[in-house]
């Protein structure tokens, strides 16, 4: 377990994000993360789950940052399930 940072879009959002996560959360954890600095603030808040994308495709909710191979500083998209 280590830190990594990650570079963050969040949909409807302007501002790129540099959050730290933990190399071992999962995506539904990342997603939370980046939420936290945008939902509710700059993005209204909405009922339904949260996905991560990264290089084009959606990312498995139990994936971690290792298992995927991700690189320090790589960018992820984060918005709402369709």
């Amino acid at each position: 377990m280590a830190l990594f940072p990650l570079q963050a879009l969040f949909d409807g959002d302007l501002v790129v994000l540099l959050v730290p996560v933990d190399d071992a959360d999962p995506m539904t954890v990342v997603a939370g993360k980046v939420a936290h600095h945008v939902v509710g603030r700059r993005v209204a808040a909405r009922d339904r789950p949260l996905r991560v994308r990264h290089d084009g495709r959606t990312l498995p909710d139990d994936a971690t940052v290792v298992t995927l191979g991700m690189k320090p500083l790589d960018v992820v998209e984060v918005g709402y399930a369709p």
